[in-house]
């Protein structure tokens, strides 16, 4: 008989020898004398809460819910969620004698409630309860619509989210706020900023990860906002994300320089605004791909005339900056500044970088006489605030947003070249 043979009968032996010394020991092994063994009781009789149960009268939607233990025992957690999954923040008291919701119930919803407790011996109770909440009282409703369209961009687009109506009250907009969701994978840190009173962005702390997929939500509906608004429906959006494409142009410098991927993929001799319509510095978010398009000395005002069929246009900003072909100015790209505010390059590298860009994809001009990109209402200039700033924008954290103007707005001109 071989050693392996007569070894192993000496191994269960001591693992049995173990087992009956641990139960021998300790009295959990078996299911007397430890009262977290028992099968946990109906506690039916030991607690109850301000909500009508199912098939009678409907529950307020504007009252919070609240568990109370009415025994001598004490309620140890209690979770509560609508049909949909939206789970009802609460907090339980440090005695374990009663349990309110902290976040506002929706409108014309059913909710589960599952409650844990424990009597005066420790045992372990449960009661799961059921109710309905009666129809939204209040005569607005806040649809939310999220943009951009379904698709795959650039790590620099930002998400928004369209509000039907005005919300100004900070307490409100945290409500609002609170219930939009936005979740990545792979997973990044980010946050809401409140554009105005109808308009939210969404952005992370830095550029979104390459190749990720970003899922946008609200749990709004039914949600009450304020005393004469609840919220109202929103589709989901899906969105992905590609390389990282960043285009970087030193209007001193007279050159592009693009990098994929943290690495340079081509330098391209580029002019950009001449004095009196310099280029604005910072950062910009690729708009569109606008391809073929009119430029009109009179879209911008200017004083010498032009009027051009301009093509592989990429548009950065809503005035009408874009990057494209100038085969006119091929003689001073790379050495002088000759434009009306577009960055221009020669055909051939115009077609390439049309070709190998989407939205989404970073713009970004350094060492440009012109002023500064504005975070909002140019298109998409939210990377130009810092991080610490861009959370000021959030009611949850802090701050007050700072957004443009109707006025600002009005101001914005159409396109350049």
């Amino acid at each position: 008989m071989s050693h392996t043979a007569i070894s192993r009968p000496r191994t269960v032996v001591s693992c049995t020898l173990l087992v009956i010394a641990l139960c021998a020991g300790v009295t959990a092994c078996g299911s007397d004398g430890n009262p977290l063994s028992h099968r946990p009781y109906d506690a039916a009789d030991q607690i109850s809460f301000n909500a009508p149960s199912e098939g009678r009268k409907k529950a307020d939607p504007d009252k919070p819910l609240e568990v109370v233990e009415d025994s001598d025992g004490r309620i140890t957690d209690v979770t509560a969620h609508d049909a949909s999954g939206r789970y009802v923040a609460g907090e339980l008291a440090a005695d374990g004698s009663r349990w309110h919701s902290t976040s506002p119930l929706a409108a014309n919803a059913s909710y589960t409630v599952r409650v844990s407790t424990e009597n005066e011996d420790g045992e372990p109770g449960r009661k799961v309860l059921t109710f309905d909440t009666g129809k939204p009282t209040t005569n607005k409703r806040l649809d939310v619509t999220f943009g951009p369209k379904a698709g795959t961009y650039g790590v620099g687009q930002p998400i928004t989210a369209e509000l039907s109506q005005p919300v100004k009250d900070r307490s409100q907009r945290a409500v609002v706020e609170r219930a939009l969701k936005v979740s990545s994978m792979p997973a990044t840190e980010g946050a809401w900023h409140w554009v105005d009173d109808k308009e939210l962005h969404y952005r992370p702390k830095d550029y979104w990860p390459t190749q990720a997929t970003i899922q946008v939500r609200s749990n709004l509906e039914g949600i009450k906002i304020g005393d004469r608004m609840r919220g109202g429906k929103a589709e989901p959006l899906t969105l992905s994300t590609a390389d990282k494409v960043i285009a970087v142009t030193d209007a001193a410098a007279h050159q592009m320089t693009v990098y994929k991927n943290d690495e340079i993929v081509r330098q391209i001799p580029v002019t950009t605004g001449r004095p009196g319509y310099d280029t604005r510095n910072g950062v910009k978010v690729v708009l569109a791909k606008e391809g073929t398009v009119r430029m009109t000395s009179a879209s911008i005002g200017a004083s010498d005339f032009y009027d051009l069929v301009v093509h592989h246009s990429v548009r950065v900003t809503n005035s009408g900056e874009y990057v494209h072909a100038a085969p006119w100015s091929v003689g001073s790209q790379g050495y002088a500044n000759v434009s009306h505010g577009c960055t221009g390059m020669s055909t051939e590298n115009a077609a390439w970088f049309y070709e190998n860009v989407r939205e989404g994809d970073i713009v970004k001009v350094i060492n440009s006489g012109g002023e500064s990109m504005t975070p909002f209402g140019n298109g998409y200039g939210d990377w130009n605030l810092e991080w610490k700033q861009w959370r000021t924008g959030s009611a949850l954290i802090g701050g007050t947003p700072d957004g443009p103007t109707p006025a600002d707005r009005a101001r914005l001109r159409p396109q350049s070249v």
